[in-house]
């Protein structure tokens, strides 16, 4: 069975990603408008290339001893299959090699019994769906929708190669004006981009997630859902789960460096928003492919249970403070790889029904 209407009912099956197999990405468009300057020539020199062995090693222990830590929780553990993603492939309009199957929220979004495979806007992740094929036939067995969203061609059209070519400075100026690397050529998103509260879903327009892929969203989901853009001051978005992290009906975590423009329609629905702890990654710390705030990036196992990172003391102190039972996992060297916990996490299947959280408001990013 596949139920998820939100992020706090309880958890009870979860995909877990995998690290194996992993490659660095090409030095495409996208990643230089997303990742710190000082970590381009990296890119540059190694993309195609698989992650260090070392690297993998540890964060696939990190990741296995999570997996055990959910099912001690009473969670049910899938894993997609391994794959060398450092193959090249070339399509009639590009060529590239990949990246991994760490992150199974990019890629899956479960709405009630539906899973949606995403048209993410990175060339990189093209052929990344291949690792959850045999879970997504499994689950179409058990009786779940499953929605494939428009592959996109990813030809130059998609992208600003100009905004590409602009120095951060510059960059941070067009996307405050509503401007992005990715164009409205044709629909992308990242599930990643998206947050889901019962009947209204939140997505941020942002690099890998453009309007038309929104829209997408909207017509495709239909009248019995609300999907509201945000924008956050952030001027190299993706992803909103590092950003804006609902943990249980009425309450929400921002953050703080990143205020969220829309916020009244939380406050006007009796949410509380509450800013999170700082991050305590050193700034020696690699993290090629995410910032600091990836500590916001929990899984709520209900509304009382969290897992946070072990090292992120003063976000556990918190939780604790809101009334949260915290589970402390290892986890930083999976920071490396841009993500941690939800980013990590795909909740197939969670204890609750399809309810209305007091959102009578639509709004919109402008």
């Amino acid at each position: 069975m596949v139920n998820s209407y939100n992020e706090w009912d309880t958890l009870q099956e979860v995909i877990v990603g995998r690290v194996e197999g992993s490659a660095i990405p090409q030095f495409e468009a996208n990643v230089k408008v997303d990742a710190p300057p000082r970590y381009w020539n990296f890119f540059q020199q190694y993309g195609g290339q698989p992650f260090p062995e070392d690297l993998v090693e540890t964060a696939s222990k990190e990741l296995n001893e999570f997996c055990k830590i959910l099912e001690a929780e009473g969670v049910t553990v899938r894993r997609p299959d391994i794959i060398d993603f450092s193959n090249s492939y070339k399509t009639p309009d590009f060529e590239a090699s990949g990246l991994y199957a760490a992150m199974p929220r990019d890629v899956l979004i479960v709405i009630g019994n539906e899973i949606i495979e995403a048209p993410m806007g990175w060339r990189s992740r093209f052929f990344e769906y291949r690792a959850y094929r045999s879970l997504m036939k499994e689950y179409l067995k058990r009786g779940a929708k499953w929605t494939t969203a428009p592959k996109p061609l990813m030809s130059d059209e998609l992208y600003d190669f100009e905004f590409a070519a602009k120095s951060p400075e510059e960059q941070e100026a067009l996307v405050e004006i509503g401007q992005y690397v990715t164009t409205e050529f044709e629909p992308c998103f990242d599930a990643a981009d998206i947050v889901r509260c019962g009947r209204d879903l939140f997505v941020q327009r942002s690099h890998v997630t453009n309007e038309i892929g929104i829209t997408w969203l909207k017509q495709h989901l239909g009248d019995q859902f609300r999907v509201h853009t945000l924008k956050f001051k952030d001027f190299n978005p993706m992803h909103i789960d590092a950003s804006f992290v609902p943990l249980k009906p009425g309450l929400a975590l921002v953050n703080p460096e990143r205020p969220c423009y829309q916020s009244e329609i939380f406050k006007k629905a009796g949410w509380d928003l509450v800013k999170a702890a700082q991050p305590t990654t050193p700034d020696s710390w690699e993290l090629p492919i995410a910032s600091k705030w990836i500590s916001m990036n929990l899984l709520c196992l209900d509304t009382e249970r969290i897992v946070v990172e072990k090292q992120e003391e003063p976000m556990q102190k918190l939780l604790k403070d809101l009334g949260f039972k915290v589970i402390p996992v290892d986890f930083r060297h999976f920071y490396t790889f841009g993500g941690s916990f939800h980013c990590a996490t795909c909740d197939v299947r969670r204890d609750g029904k399809l309810e209305d959280y007091g959102f009578s408001e639509p709004c919109d990013e402008n």
